[in-house]
C-alpha cells in the first residue's frame, strides 16, 4: 500500500489515510494487480477525534473500478470483484426491490488496532482534513463494528459516519440495515431509519442464563451508545423475520443489554395475528436477571376454586433482597392476597410467605397462611434456624391449593435450633411444636408431642489402635396436653475397633445405652422416674471377592459381598415406659444391619440374632458405573425379640422377612428396579415393589412402577412424555389405588413447540386429604424470550414425570433466575 501523501500528515501528527492504489485503478510498478483491499483511516484518540490527513480527490477520466486480476487459465486479465466476505447466519433481508449491499464483515486483509478505522469501496474522493467519501460496495470497519452501504461520508472532525442506500451495520452479532443511517463512532450513538434489526447475543459466563435471538423492524432506531437500543414503533420478536408467530408491537421500546432489560411503552402482544393483551408498560429480561415489574399473569380453573387468576407483582428491592406481591381472585372462594418476602446476607438467609383470604364465599369465613424460614451464622462454628408455619384451619390446602404435595400435609413443623459445631464434637438445642391438621372424613391422627426443649451432645475421635471413639446424648422435655409428660435423658458411648483389607473387614463394637424418665401424668401404677441401663455389642463382617469378565462385549468387573452382622442386646421390661416419639422401623436394607428395630428412643429392642446378606455387582471396567446390583438378606434369631410397642404381639419366630432387590442398566436407555419382601413363616408376599424407566433421549421417557405391601398399599402409577408427531408431544401420569379402589392422581396434556413459542394445557385430577378429588385445569402460552402466558404446569409435570424434559429454552424468570 502507498501513503499519500506522509507529509502532511507527519506535520499535523496524525497517521496517514492508506488507500490501496487499486482503488484508484492502478498498482505499483513491477506488482501484480489485486483486487481492492480496505483502507485504514487512523484517527487521533477519541473523544476529540481529528481527522487523518486525507489526499485531495484524485481526478480521473473515468470513475475508478475494481482492479482486474489475472484469471488463472486464462489468456486475458478480467475485472475481478471486491473479495468475498462471510455473511452473518442472522443478517437481516435486505429492502425488497433494492440491491443489497455486500455484508460489512469479512477478512481484513492485516490485523487493525484499536480504535482503527478502515475503508473500502469502488471510489474514494474527500476533502483534506474533513471529509472522506466513498460510493460503490462501500465497507467501513472500527473495532466490533462494520458497516456496508451503498455510499458514505466520514466526518473527520466529528468521527461520524453518514452512510445512505442500502445500509448494514453489524455491532458485535448485532445487525441492523435500513436506507440511511448517521452514526458517531465514538460513543456509538446516532440512528438509522426504517431499520430492521436482528439481535443475537450468547448468555454472559458469570450467569447460567440463555442466548438472546431477536429480530423485528421499526420507523426509526436510535444507537444510545454501547449495547443500547431505543426504537420507536416497532416489533420484538423471537421468531424468524419471516412472518413470526408472535410479535410485540410497541410505541418506544429500550433495549439495554448492558442491564440486560428490554422496556416498551404501548405494548401489544399479538400471537398469530390476534392481540393477546395491551399494556400501556411493560418490562422484560433479556437474561436470566431479576427486574422488579408485573409478572406473566396465571390463569386456572379448579373444582375447588373456580376460575383462578393470579397477577403477581414482583420487587427487586436489591441483589440481597426481594419480594413479590400475588393479589388472586377464585370465582368461587373470593379475593386473596399473598406475598413472599426473600433475603441474603453473608451470614444469614432466609424467606417469609403469607397469604390472607378475609372471607371465602364458600366457608363464610377468615383464611390464613403463613410460613417463616430463616438460617444464621452467628459466630464460628455457632449458627441458628427458624422454620414455622401455620394455617387458619385444617382444609386449608385441601381447599385452596392445586397440588397434590401441598393438599397431604398433615403436620406443619414450628421449630427454633442453636448448634454449635467444634473440633471433635457437637451440640444441639431446639424448640420444636406441629400445627396437626385433622381431615373431618379420616379417623383422627395423633398430635406429635411438642419438645420444649430438645437437647443434643454428640462427641467423636480416635482412641489408642485407631480405635472409633463415639458418644451421643440427648435431654428432651415432652409436653402435650392430657397425656403423659415429662423429660428424657438419653446417654450412649460407643467404641468400634474397624480392621480392614481390600478383600475382608471386621468391625466389632460395644457400647452402653442409659436412658432415664421423669414423669408426670402418667397412668396409675407407673413409676415416676424409670431408669434403663443397656450393654449393646455387635460384630459386622464381609468379603470382597472379584474377577474379570465380559458383558455384552464390555470388559466388567463381577464381585460376590458376603456379609454377617451379628448384634447382642440383653432383654429389659420396658411396658411401663411411654412412647412420646418412637415407632416400629421400616423393615429394609438399611434397618437389617441396625441395632435397633425402633425409631426413637423409647424402646430398644432385645437382640441376639445375626444378619447374613449377599450382594453381586457388574462394575463398567471403563466408567466404574454398576451395571448390575443384586442383594439378598435375612436376620436368623437365636432367641425371639420380646420388646414391642403397646398392643403389639412379639413376633415368635426364628427368622426376620427374606428380602431381595436387584437394580441395572439394561441398555443405555433402559433401567429396572426390584425389590421383594417375602414371609416364609407364612408364605405370603409381604412387600413388592417394581419400577422401570426408559429414556431414549431427552424429551422422551417412559416411566411405570408396581408397589404392593400387605393389606397397606396396592397400587400402579405410570407417567410419560412422548412425541406425538410433528410438533406435538404428549404428558401424562396415572396413579391408581387398587387397594382403595380410587384414583390418586392423574395427568393427562399436549404440549406444542411452535419453534419461538410453546403451549401446554394440562388437565389434573387427584385426590385430597378430605377423601374428595380436585380437578385443575393448566393452560399456558409460553413466548419464549419474553413471558409466560396462563397457569404454568411445569412444576407439576417436573414432579409427576421422572425425567421431563423442557421441550425450548427457559424463559427469564426473575425470582433468582430460575427458569
Amino acid at each position: 500500500m502507498a501513503a499519500l501523501p506522509a507529509q502532511e500528515a507527519a506535520a499535523a501528527g496524525l497517521a496517514p489515510l492508506r488507500v490501496d492504489p487499486a482503488l484508484l485503478g492502478e498498482a505499483p510498478r513491477g506488482a501484480p494487480r489485486t483486487p481492492a483491499a480496505p483502507a485504514p483511516i487512523q484517527p487521533a484518540e477519541p473523544p476529540a477525534l481529528r481527522a487523518a490527513t486525507v489526499p485531495k480527490p484524485v481526478a480521473a477520466p473515468r470513475p475508478a473500478a475494481p482492479a482486474p486480476r489475472s484469471v488463472p487459465g486464462s489468456a486475458t486479465e478480467t475485472p475481478a470483484p471486491a473479495p468475498p466476505a462471510r455473511r452473518p447466519a442472522n443478517a437481516p433481508i435486505a429492502t425488497p426491490a433494492a440491491k443489497p449491499s455486500p455484508p460489512a464483515q469479512g477478512l481484513l486483509p492485516e490485523p487493525v488496532p484499536p480504535g482503527v478505522t478502515q475503508l473500502s469501496a469502488s471510489k474514494l474522493g474527500g476533502t483534506t482534513d474533513k471529509v472522506t467519501e466513498a460510493e460503490g460496495e462501500v465497507r467501513l470497519w472500527r473495532d466490533d463494528s462494520a458497516i456496508a452501504a451503498d455510499r458514505l461520508r466520514y466526518l473527520h472532525d466529528e468521527d461520524t459516519v453518514e452512510a445512505s442506500g442500502n445500509v448494514t451495520i453489524t455491532q458485535k452479532h448485532d445487525v441492523v440495515s435500513g436506507p440511511e443511517m448517521r452514526l458517531r463512532l465514538t460513543d456509538r450513538v446516532g440512528h438509522i431509519d426504517q431499520p430492521r434489526y436482528s439481535i443475537q447475543r450468547a448468555a454472559r459466563g458469570t450467569q447460567a442464563g440463555r442466548p438472546v435471538t431477536a429480530s423485528g423492524t421499526a420507523d426509526r432506531l436510535e444507537f444510545r451508545g454501547e449495547d443500547r437500543y431505543r426504537l420507536a414503533n416497532a416489533t420484538y420478536s423471537t421468531c424468524g423475520p419471516d412472518r413470526p408467530d408472535w410479535v410485540l408491537a410497541v410505541r418506544d421500546l429500550d433495549l439495554d443489554f448492558e442491564k440486560e432489560v428490554g422496556t416498551a411503552r404501548g405494548a401489544k402482544v399479538v400471537f398469530k395475528d390476534v392481540p393477546l393483551f395491551y399494556a400501556p408498560w411493560m418490562d422484560f429480561a433479556l437474561n436470566n436477571r431479576r427486574k422488579t415489574g408485573i409478572l406473566p399473569p396465571t390463569l386456572g380453573n379448579s373444582s375447588r376454586t373456580g376460575i383462578d387468576v393470579s397477577l403477581p407483582f414482583y420487587w427487586n428491592i436489591a441483589p440481597n433482597l426481594d419480594a413479590t406481591i400475588a393479589p388472586r381472585i377464585m370465582t368461587r372462594r373470593g379475593a386473596q392476597l399473598g406475598g413472599e418476602f426473600r433475603y441474603l446476607e453473608p451470614t444469614y438467609v432466609g424467606a417469609a410467605q403469607i397469604e390472607w383470604l378475609p372471607n371465602d364465599n364458600v366457608t363464610d369465613r377468615r383464611r390464613s397462611f403463613y410460613s417463616w424460614q430463616h438460617a444464621q451464622s452467628l459466630a464460628p462454628g455457632l449458627s441458628g434456624t427458624i422454620n414455622v408455619a401455620g394455617v387458619s384451619d385444617d382444609t386449608y390446602f385441601s381447599d385452596l391449593s392445586t397440588h397434590i404435595a401441598v393438599t397431604s400435609q398433615r403436620n406443619l413443623l414450628r421449630q427454633g435450633s442453636l448448634s454449635y459445631e467444634g473440633e471433635g464434637w457437637n451440640s444441639a438445642v431446639y424448640v420444636q411444636r406441629y400445627q396437626t391438621l385433622q381431615d373431618p372424613s379420616l379417623p383422627r391422627i395423633e398430635v406429635p408431642y411438642d419438645r420444649l426443649p430438645w437437647i443434643t451432645l454428640n462427641a467423636w475421635g480416635t482412641g489408642p489402635r485407631r480405635a472409633a471413639l463415639g458418644f451421643t446424648s440427648e435431654l428432651v422435655n415432652f409436653r402435650r396436653a392430657g397425656q403423659t409428660e415429662g423429660q428424657r435423658v438419653v446417654a450412649y458411648p460407643q467404641v468400634s475397633l474397624p480392621m480392614s483389607t481390600a478383600a475382608a473387614y471386621v468391625t466389632p463394637k460395644i457400647g452402653l445405652n442409659f436412658s432415664r424418665y421423669q414423669l408426670t401424668g402418667q397412668p396409675a401404677g407407673t413409676p415416676a422416674q424409670l431408669t434403663r441401663t443397656l450393654p449393646i455389642a455387635s460384630v459386622d463382617s464381609g468379603l470382597n471377592f472379584e474377577r474379570d469378565t465380559d458383558w455384552d462385549g464390555h470388559a466388567v468387573t463381577q464381585t460376590l459381598e458376603p456379609r454377617l452382622f451379628y448384634l447382642y442386646v440383653p432383654f429389659r421390661d420396658q411396658s411401663l415406659y411411654p412412647v412420646f416419639d418412637t415407632a416400629e422401623a421400616d423393615f429394609n436394607f438399611t434397618q437389617i444391619f441396625s441395632e435397633n428395630t425402633f425409631v426413637g428412643k423409647d424402646r430398644i429392642a432385645d437382640a441376639n440374632h445375626v444378619t447374613a446378606a449377599l450382594s453381586s455387582r457388574l462394575i463398567n471396567a471403563a466408567s466404574g458405573a454398576d451395571v448390575i446390583r443384586a442383594m439378598v438378606g435375612q436376620r436368623f434369631y437365636f432367641r425371639t425379640p420380646t420388646v414391642t410397642l403397646p398392643g403389639v404381639a412379639p413376633p415368635g419366630r426364628r427368622s426376620s422377612d427374606l428380602l431381595a432387590a436387584a437394580s441395572g442398566r439394561i441398555t443405555p436407555a433402559l433401567s429396572v428396579e426390584a425389590a421383594w419382601q417375602y414371609n416364609p413363616q407364612e408364605n405370603r408376599n409381604e412387600r413388592f415393589n417394581l419400577s422401570g424407566r426408559y429414556l431414549p433421549e431427552f424429551g422422551r421417557v417412559l416411566n411405570a412402577s408396581y408397589r404392593y405391601q400387605s393389606g397397606v398399599v396396592r397400587e400402579i402409577d405410570t407417567s410419560a412424555q412422548w412425541p406425538l408427531g410433528g410438533r406435538w408431544s404428549g404428558v401424562g401420569r396415572y396413579n391408581y389405588s387398587f387397594q382403595d379402589n380410587r384414583l390418586v392422581e392423574a395427568i393427562g396434556g399436549l404440549e406444542y413447540d411452535g419453534g419461538c413459542w410453546v403451549l401446554r394445557t394440562v388437565l389434573h385430577r387427584f385426590a385430597t386429604a378430605t377423601q374428595t378429588a380436585n380437578t385443575a385445569l393448566f393452560v399456558q402460552l409460553e413466548l419464549n424470550g419474553l413471558s409466560r402466558i396462563g397457569s404454568n404446569p411445569l412444576a407439576l409435570l417436573k414432579r409427576s414425570i421422572s425425567g421431563y424434559g423442557r421441550i425450548n429454552q427457559p424463559v427469564a424468570d426473575p425470582v433468582f433466575g430460575a427458569p
